[in-house]
């Protein structure tokens, strides 16, 4: 899995599995603490999440909640869309469909 930061957050990229988890984990505590306000995950070009990929999701979202901050997806429809849908967590996250309307919505904020 490549991480790049964006504006807004951390741009994902390839497989979020229980392999690349960790990773993650990582790069999200350490971008967090150079951030405010919402938090972005780009997942577009997440190819395939599993539940380690779902943990860490929830775990950044506890993060952020601590500090009362928001944590917002990018999440066109896709196996990830599917996965969230799938195991009913979906509305635990602001979600978009593309990078152009969180950017939209978050900077108008």
């Amino acid at each position: 899995m490549d991480v790049n930061r964006t504006p807004l957050g951390l741009r994902l990229r390839g497989e979020l599995d229980a392999a690349t988890a960790p990773q993650l984990e990582t790069t999200v505590r350490e971008a967090l603490l150079e951030s405010e306000g919402a938090f972005v995950l780009d997942l577009s070009d997440v190819t395939f999440m599993d539940s380690g990929g779902v943990n860490e999701l929830l775990r950044a979202r506890s993060l952020l909640g601590r500090e009362e901050r928001a944590l917002a997806l990018i999440c066109p429809p896709g196996q990830v869309s599917d996965v969230l849908d799938t195991i009913g967590i979906a509305d635990l996250f602001t979600r978009f469909e593309t990078r152009e309307e969180a950017e939209r919505a978050l900077i108008s904020r």
